[in-house]
């Protein structure tokens, strides 16, 4: 499987504090890859730069090599909107816009420039079907996202960022203000979507990982400390330290 984001001795640094370390990835397309270790060891941090999140936030700077597709995502040349709508992100909370189903779906296509509306029919249509949610809400389209439920909000979410046809989903921790049900929904659908998309996972959830990744990152103190095939790394791990968390010994 070729790497669709390749990444190089990366550091990055809020003002003075170094949050991330020398870090060294390869991601695999058409896959799903976890990012698990303890709070604040940089591991979403590590995915919002993925997408150039992090440039929102003032007195961050970055270091190494980020590249999607071989091309460097901070050359001058890279169009910061076009890298996100091909990179999209699904956050922790659930967050649609208050406004109805069809236009939190539509809206992303029409920044884009989509006007027709049977164009934006089929998208809307076909998003909220690729997210496992059009059944649920194909009869109340014109009705605020807002009253939906937390585990269909989060479906929404995901149907909004896949109606700009991107190529790679970040998820930060998609299912931690979930229910078990709605995340066990997420996790299907999730393993679903990566027979189209790049997904990369953030979660605290180490089942989870287990459950639905193909490759498992290990982050600890703003560290890459192991990455590897999921099964390997929680069977098998070669570092003390993805061991004693894995096992529940800190973290």
């Amino acid at each position: 499987m070729s790497a669709i984001i390749t990444v190089k001795d990366m550091c990055l640094w809020y003002g003075e504090h170094q949050a991330l370390t020398n870090i060294n990835i390869e991601i695999p397309e058409k896959s799903i890859t976890a990012f698990i270790g303890p709070s604040g060891c940089g591991k979403s941090t590590f995915l919002k730069s993925l997408n150039r999140m992090n440039d929102l936030i003032p007195g961050v700077k970055i270091t190494g090599d980020i590249r999607y597709k071989a091309q460097d995502i901070f050359a001058p040349s890279v169009d910061v909107n076009e890298l996100r709508r091909e990179i999209g992100m699904v956050f922790q909370k659930p967050n649609p816009f208050p406004m109805s189903i069809y236009d939190n779906i539509a809206y992303g296509p029409r920044t884009h420039g989509m006007k027709s509306k049977a164009k934006l029919d089929d998208i809307v249509e076909r998003s909220l079907r690729d997210a496992a949610i059009w059944g649920e809400v194909k009869d109340r389209l014109k009705k605020n996202a807002l009253g939906l439920s937390g585990g269909q909000q989060q479906r929404l979410c995901i149907a909004r960022a896949l109606a700009v046809k991107p190529e790679v989903l970040l998820m930060d921790e998609p299912t931690s203000a979930l229910d078990p049900i709605s995340t066990s929904k997420i996790e299907e659908l999730t393993i679903k979507l990566k027979e189209e998309y790049t997904i990369i996972m953030v979660t605290h959830n180490m089942q989870q990982a287990v459950r639905i990744s193909d490759q498992t990152a290990f982050f600890l103190l703003g560290e890459l400390v192991e990455y590897g095939d999921t099964e390997t790394i929680f069977s098998t791990p070669k570092d003390k330290r993805t061991e004693d968390y894995i096992t529940g010994r800190f973290g």
